[in-house]
């Protein structure tokens, strides 16, 4: 008489479960910041070499009175707050950016393809505005304090009383980043809940394995 003994050996668990690669939302980091900075770069210097430095031409209009283009550079921080202090902005912005590293990859805040876009947008103005403040731009001649400052070019007004300080591109990435921030931190389910239906992952399909062992008695 042949008695069989089956034994299910447990399923094996796939490679890299627990851990998912951030390799793409790597990549869409590194290209919002970088072409976010390199757009930011690009008009500062295009429109500095058309309209020249500040108070050498008159507003551009595009939208009279309302919207145009104006050189300035601004020796504070975003919009012109803490004027004076361009060194101090700079050493932050390098604190920043470490910072967003460390938080998107080491400590997976990438797994939010959300949190990865807003912080590839506040990359982006980070490496625009912190190339000013270390003053990559400044030139012999131009005014000391300028050497710490940002260019800026966008003027925006309701009329000449309600004037918002001048900005840039750069500028404006950090504040769009910072909004999508915002808007998480206020419906952090919506996302929590989306973010799992993208990330979910096919089931794995694994048969045990059976083994059978035969005895005589």
């Amino acid at each position: 008489m042949n008695q069989a003994n089956v034994t299910a050996d447990p399923p094996k668990p796939a490679a890299g479960v627990g851990r998912k690669s951030l390799s793409r939302q790597a990549v869409t980091f590194i290209t919002l910041a970088l072409l976010g900075g390199a757009v930011d770069l690009w008009t500062k210097a295009m429109i500095f070499r058309w309209r020249g430095l500040p108070g050498q031409n008159d507003i551009w209009w595009v939208i009279k009175p309302y919207f145009g283009i104006e050189t300035a550079v601004n020796i504070g921080a975003v919009f012109g707050m803490g004027a004076g202090k361009g060194t101090f902005f700079a050493a932050m912005s390098v604190i920043a950016a470490i910072g967003i590293v460390v938080w998107l990859f080491w400590f997976r805040g990438a797994e939010s393809w959300w949190l990865t876009v807003a912080l590839g947008l506040v990359g982006g103005g980070i490496i625009g505005n912190l190339y000013d403040r270390l003053g990559l731009w400044w030139q012999a001649g131009y005014p000391p304090e300028w050497q710490s400052g940002v260019r800026d070019w966008i003027l925006w007004q309701i009329n000449a009383r309600w004037t918002w300080p001048n900005f840039n591109i750069a500028d404006s990435l950090l504040v769009v980043g910072a909004g999508m921030l915002l808007y998480q931190s206020f419906f952090p389910g919506q996302f929590a809940a989306s973010e799992s239906s993208v990330n979910a992952s096919p089931e794995r399909e694994d048969q045990p394995s059976t083994a059978i062992e035969s005895a005589n008695s």
